[in-house]
């Protein structure tokens, strides 16, 4: 069977066990794997995204990170 997607990169990524849940979440309800749904999610990065929340959800995370991290 040929692959749908032609996967052309491949870089190490470090996920949050609740982001990496969702991300397994998202790709089954998609019936996709977690690199086709990562694919779709950044290719249709502007039309699946809620601006508004966007910019508060990035600050609320990024004050939170210190403190996840440890």
């Amino acid at each position: 069977m040929p692959k749908r997607l032609r996967l052309t990169r491949r870089f190490p990524v470090a996920m949050t066990e609740d982001g990496y849940r969702r991300l397994k979440r998202f790709s089954n309800d998609a019936g996709l794997d977690e690199g086709e749904a990562l694919s779709f999610l950044f290719e249709n990065f502007s039309s699946v995204m809620d601006h508004d929340k966007l910019a508060t959800r990035l600050r609320l995370f990024n004050s939170e990170l210190d403190s996840r991290k440890r």
